[in-house]
């Protein structure tokens, strides 16, 4: 079981273990109203519990929460998790970026890179996204990872959510069996 984050590296990106620095950043998102969509907006302490809990994942159950930050210049560009099956019933994969770095691709390539090691590395069969119906950037970073909505699973909050199911490795990388 991993204990800490591994380090995942893209072509552009780091996928590290959270740092003490990464905090004021993570505070910052979750004190304003873009976090809407995300458990948001909440207090400092509030915050400090939710980035603890993405670090501390990995200690209990073996995966969890990554920085994400820029590969040529190290700026902390956001979040990305794989997070136990609480109120799904399977894991659900997560994405945030600050502002200011959304529309370069990041975040589908942080997102890409976390659930290309869900399947390789952890030997995961499924994963869902919980993702609110007004989130129209998550949606659509679903649906550019193939992601559709899976109408078997039930959202935590139905008014509002909807699961996106993201497809097996088989469905992804078995195409030369066609």
């Amino acid at each position: 079981m991993q204990l800490e984050a591994p380090v995942l590296a893209t072509e552009r990106l780091v996928l590290r273990p959270y740092q003490w620095s990464d905090f004021e950043a993570f505070a910052a998102y979750f004190a304003s109203p873009r976090s809407e969509f995300t458990d948001g907006p909440v207090s400092r302490e509030r915050a400090w519990d939710m980035f603890a809990a993405g670090a501390g994942n990995w200690r209990l159950v073996g995966y969890g929460a990554w920085s994400v930050e820029r590969r040529d210049d190290g700026v902390h560009l956001g979040l990305v998790s794989l997070n136990p099956p609480m109120a799904l019933p399977e894991p659900e994969l997560g994405w945030i970026l600050w502002d200011g770095f959304e529309g370069k691709g990041y975040g589908l390539e942080a997102a890409q890179t976390a659930r290309d090691f869900a399947f390789a590395s952890l030997g995961w069969r499924g994963l869902l996204s919980n993702i609110h119906r007004r989130n129209t950037r998550s949606i659509r970073l679903a649906e550019r990872m193939g992601c559709t909505i899976d109408p078997g699973v039930l959202p935590p909050d139905p008014a509002t959510d909807r699961v996106y199911r993201h497809p097996a490795p088989d469905d992804r990388y078995n195409m030369s069996s066609l």
